[in-house]
């Protein structure tokens, strides 16, 4: 589904005064409850009644039949890369180009989890599932609104065009950029069918999402998240290979592509190794999978070599030409073999392109880097397998609070935010484990079923086999409450207290006199599981701490390598750590740029511990620690073994 592009004019900007947003939030706010309150809050209707979009994930598994699916396929003949088979007259097979692919193909559970395949009994088949998913609809609505409400003010704060807002400068989405794609390849930049179907198949594995221009350009001009992995396909030059593999893999994996025209060659006034005809362009821009792109005439090799009538020509003519033969507005434009200057981008601007892509020979940029608008970065296709890695769409808007989520993946994410490096582990299900004495952190959780793990709070070092705690402390693995020494607790007045349970997380002020005994956290939690003392706030209420609320903190000033925990703005668990030293008021800082609603800092220092899938991602030998805050996958049971 593309972004909603609210368009709002500078003048328009300078008539919202702060007063004037603060209304029109509550009044968006209040419509958007109003309008969708009787469906959303309160459950789907019925579903003869329902309009059903074809959005919606299809599912087979119901239908009991891998056939149906087979027959329901957008192409069909891609039935032998999905499952393996020969079907007869397949086009690609008569060219043996997909012969190795085969090798690689998909097993059935791995079709199940693709999107749907558009067609009448799509609908039908969601349908039946309308009343399951209506059930569903009333766990998620606050964080619904929540984003809606987020998402549009986010239009109204949008950055001055062409610049990039500020938010999106702190994500990392790659725009990669490919060219032809043939049974052979002819240029060091050409690629064959088979590895485009491999790269595909990386993003579905890897959890990343494909998106389009719109919503690409829609987030670096206000900000807007993008989803947790996002990556951009882009294709130049109007090859033949772009209808006949790639158009068709875009059908079958659902993924948005942009295929960049020179209108002279799809005319056949230039010759080259192959072109797709005016025909194919228009099947291709009625999809809306598909954004066509300018990419000049005549494709000259530097456009700032040419004359301004010139310079007019390739850009004015080139849109003009798509447009009508097209019958759809052409918005962007790519600068040919990237070269582009000052006068360039000036004319992209006065030609009425909104935005334009760039590319460079000996290195690329993530396409918050980029300098504006006119000059998004890209990545050659031979840095995918390098930049996919560090995908990440930015930071949730603040907002309103979402509603806790324990169901999505558990998912690593090492960033980098204000030149600090830092890796952000969030999702699954969060618990602690208070261990019977000192471990390094990669043996305390082994037994577990913990997905990832950072260190736990403060513990007495009097021992070396100590696990005393400092405060009160409850883990799940053991579901003994155990007090804070009296000689410590007055010192805590105030730190971070948090309880968990299998289905909440709660951060309050530590009370001496009323938390340190089971009744006492159990009259704030009744069914509490988890309970410790944090060494402080760095984020609470999504706003960073200031120096004067680390009050008697022990060394809070000092650069150190630092262990966090917390709850982000999309309401999932996080653990995380630094990978260099850092103070805690600038560590509060980053983390409300990450995205935090609450994060409370944990023993750091030496003590400082990360582990996920197993293995350590701290790059040096830590301290043993007798406690941790780990994160389950859903579906798992209590997470810890006997």
């Amino acid at each position: 589904m593309e972004a909603c592009d609210l368009t709002v004019s500078p003048k328009a900007q300078s008539r919202l005064s702060p007063l004037h947003r603060l209304w029109g939030k509550v009044l968006i706010g209040a419509g958007i409850l109003s309008a969708f309150g009787g469906g959303l809050l309160y459950g789907a209707a019925g579903a003869e009644d329902a309009t059903v979009t074809p959005q919606l994930t299809f599912n087979y598994q119901l239908q009991g039949s891998v056939g149906k699916a087979m027959a329901s396929l957008p192409a069909p003949d891609l039935a032998a890369i999905v499952f393996n088979l020969q079907p007869e007259n397949d086009p690609f097979q008569a060219e043996d180009e997909f012969d190795d692919i085969n090798q690689e193909t998909f097993s059935e559970a791995d079709y199940y989890c693709l999107p749907a395949p558009q067609g009448s009994s799509s609908a039908n088949n969601v349908g039946q599932n309308l009343s399951t998913w209506g059930t569903k609809v009333n766990q998620s609505s606050q964080s619904q609104v929540s984003n809606w409400v987020a998402n549009i003010s986010a239009q109204l704060e949008a950055a001055q065009w062409p610049q990039v807002h500020e938010r999106a400068q702190l994500a990392r989405v790659p725009v990669v950029m490919y060219h032809d794609v043939l049974a052979e390849k002819e240029v060091f930049f050409d690629i064959t069918p088979e590895r485009l179907n491999a790269d595909f198949r990386a993003l579905k594995e890897k959890n990343l999402t494909p998106i389009s221009l719109d919503q690409l350009v829609n987030h670096l001009r206000a900000g807007v998240p993008l989803p947790e992995k996002p990556v951009v396909l882009t294709f130049d030059d109007g090859y033949v290979g772009h209808y006949d593999y790639v158009y068709r893999l875009a059908k079958y994996y659902n993924y948005p592509v942009a295929f960049s025209i020179f209108t002279d060659k799809v005319d056949g006034k230039i010759v080259g190794r192959s072109t797709v005809d005016w025909k194919q362009v228009e099947e291709m821009a009625q999809d809306p999978l598909v954004t066509i792109v300018s990419h000049s005439v005549t494709h000259p090799r530097d456009l700032t070599d040419l004359s301004d009538s010139d310079l007019r020509y390739e850009l004015e003519e080139s849109k003009e030409r798509l447009e009508k033969r097209l019958g759809i507005a052409i918005d962007y434009f790519t600068y040919p073999e990237g070269n582009h200057d000052e006068r360039v981008v000036e004319a992209t601007e006065a030609a009425g392109y909104t935005a334009a892509l760039i590319m460079r020979n000996d290195s690329g940029k993530f396409a918050g880097e980029s300098e504006d608008l006119l000059t998004i970065e890209r990545f050659g296709e031979s840095r995918f397998a390098e930049v996919i890695e560090s995908a990440w769409g930015g930071p949730p808007l603040p907002g309103i609070k979402a509603a806790l989520n324990f169901q999505a993946p558990v998912q690593r994410l090492d960033v980098e935010i204000d030149e600090i490096p830092m890796t952000l582990i969030s999702g699954g299900q969060p618990r602690t484990i208070h261990a019977d004495t000192r471990y390094p952190l990669t043996e305390l959780v082994a037994n577990s079923e913990a997905v990832a793990a950072v260190d736990g709070t403060f513990f007495s070092l009097e021992f070396l086999d100590s696990n005393t705690m400092i405060g009160p402390v409850m883990g799940q693995n053991t579901g003994e409450f155990i007090p804070g020494s009296e000689g410590d607790i007055y010192k805590l007045k105030n730190r971070p207290l948090v309880l968990m349970n299998p289905q909440d997380v709660k951060f309050l002020s530590f009370d001496p006199k009323k938390h340190n005994t089971l009744s006492g956290i159990q009259a704030e939690m009744p069914n509490v599981t988890d309970a410790f003392v944090g060494a402080g706030w760095l984020v609470r209420d999504q706003e960073p701490q200031s120096a004067p609320t680390f009050k008697n903190l022990f060394a809070y000033e000092e650069h150190r390598f630092r262990a966090f925990w917390g709850i982000n703005l999309e309401g999932q668990p996080v653990v995380g750590a630094t990978h260099t030293q850092i103070d805690s008021v600038g560590l509060g800082e980053l983390l409300r740029k990450a995205g935090f609603q609450n994060a409370v800092m944990l023993d750091s220092g030496a003590s400082t511990s990360l582990v996920y899938e197993g293995e350590s991602l701290i790059g040096f030998e830590s301290r043993t620690v007798p406690h941790a805050v780990v994160l389950v996958s859903q579906g798992d049971s209590c997470g810890f073994a006997d």
